[in-house]
């Protein structure tokens, strides 16, 4: 759990919800399924199966599934890529837009 100890400005929600990231490095311009992990106010967390370069910015979309609450697009730029488990990677972003 987390708590006041974590010296966060923004309380981060977990979400743990698919979305998609849009990638645009000098590789190539691609898009990426992922599972969004947790969302604050000014970063978000995500698990996906390719590692993406800190500097690599990226265009994170989350569908909103109920008709009163709009979709998130954010405009974001990789801070830290870790492995996580089964081949696949932990991005943290800083939301730099928000859509």
């Amino acid at each position: 759990m987390l708590g006041y100890d974590d010296k966060r400005d923004f309380f981060r929600m977990m979400v743990n919800t698919a979305c998609e990231i849009k990638v645009n490095d000098d590789q190539s311009s691609r898009s990426l399924s992922a599972i969004c992990k947790d969302l604050s106010a000014t970063g978000m967390s995500f698990e996906v199966e390719e590692s993406i370069e800190p500097g690599t910015m990226v265009q994170a979309i989350l569908e909103s599934s109920n008709s009163q609450i709009p979709s998130l697009s954010a405009k974001a730029k990789v801070v830290r890529c870790v492995p996580g488990s089964d081949s696949s990677y932990l991005v943290g972003v800083e939301i730099i837009e928000m859509n």
